[in-house]
């Protein structure tokens, strides 16, 4: 194992800034920081800021001109050894002449997955691997689990009673948490690729599922689970132009409706027949399209369809300081039938924020 030194780690430290300050706007491409180093100082900063747009590395490279040759480059993930949107990054790192090249995380993409380190090796250049290795990952938990499951990482968010309701039996249940607990969530939508509900939250509550932060935000795309293409033309989700928003339905649904939805703007992606429309499938799809990390705002269906199908990948769930007694359950039935075979947290925190008790955590299924 490297003993890494305290000037590497400060040097990938850096391009780990660099790297999350792109959160939420690289997908379906992850995260990446560079920095360009020589005789102490630094002569190059880069990341990469969408996809299509050059890499960490080729910014930091552009920035450093000829003072690169000799350099060593500091780079949070492999540099790339395919040709896509832009280049091979490995090769541009070649021909500047760098001499070091020190890697935070191998690239998992199959398109790279140690190529970029072997072809840079093979010029001649020192590569070492593994600087900041954990940080990195928890950086790019996304992306690593999108490449090893093909599905897309998804942070189920509830927001129910102490007791575990969601709405009153009449069905009110709008701002049941307070301003503190809203702003978190409007933090987390503007790290996210997309925000998802289920049609029944839409014709419950009229969302619009944009960041209200105050300022300049990203604006992650809205997605609506909805089946037979349900969604009212007059929902804020399809007059409110902030963002795209994608309805998910199947072939059973009106292809009326869906042409009236299209023609208003809306994405409208027809999954197969309504027997084979589950959440996995519809989590497939918007994969390929390019969305990563999915924020998903429950619903009792959606997310018990996404528990039951062990989807969700990380849990927030807001409790409010009311209690209820009866009304509209957070969850159905999960068909757990022993303590030994509930879900559970994996290194679960607890937050505050004013009256409301946030518990979040990576879900683990028996």
């Amino acid at each position: 194992m490297i003993e890494w030194s305290t000037i590497d780690r400060h040097w990938m430290d850096l391009a780990l800034m660099l790297a999350r300050a792109t959160r939420g706007q690289t997908h379906p491409n992850p995260q990446v920081g560079a920095v360009l180093v020589a005789a102490g100082r630094v002569i190059g900063l880069g990341t990469h800021l969408k996809a299509g747009d050059p890499h960490a590395e080729v910014h930091a490279l552009r920035m450093a001109g000829e003072h690169a040759r000799g350099a060593t480059l500091y780079v949070t993930l492999e540099p790339c050894a395919h040709v896509g949107r832009t280049p091979p990054c490995a090769d541009a790192v070649i021909q500047a002449g760098i001499t070091r090249v020190v890697v935070a995380l191998e690239d998992p993409d199959p398109r790279v997955a140690g190529r970029g380190i072997s072809r840079m090796r093979e010029a001649g250049i020192s590569v070492e691997v593994g600087c900041m290795r954990e940080q990195t990952e928890e950086l790019l938990r996304p992306y690593l689990h999108v490449k090893a499951t093909g599905l897309p990482y998804v942070t189920l968010k509830l927001a129910t009673t102490l007791d575990g309701f969601l709405a009153t039996a009449s069905g009110e249940s709008l701002y049941m948490t307070g301003d503190a607990a809203r702003a978190a969530v409007h933090r987390l939508r503007a790290q996210v690729d997309a925000v998802g509900v289920g049609i029944g939250t839409v014709l419950a509550d009229d969302p619009k599922l944009t960041v209200r932060l105050g300022g300049e935000f990203r604006q992650p795309a809205r997605i609506v689970f909805d089946r037979k293409a349900r969604l009212p033309l007059d929902a804020r989700l399809v007059s409110d132009r902030a963002a795209e928003t994608y309805v998910l339905c199947s072939e059973d649904a009106s292809m009326d409706r869906v042409h009236e939805l299209r023609a208003h703007g809306v994405n409208v992606i027809v999954i197969g027949p309504h027997e084979t429309f589950t959440m996995k499938t519809a989590l497939h799809k918007l994969v390929e399209i390019g969305f990563i990390h999915l924020l998903i705002e429950g619903g009792s269906t959606i997310a018990t369809a996404l528990l039951s199908e062990r989807l969700a990948t990380e849990l927030w769930w807001f409790h409010a300081p009311l209690i209820l007694g009866q009304g509209i359950s957070g969850l159905g039935a999960l068909a757990i039938q022993s303590l030994h075979s509930a879900f559970t947290l994996e290194n679960p925190r607890i937050e505050v924020f004013g009256s409301d008790v946030l518990t979040k955590g990576a879900l683990k299924y028996t």
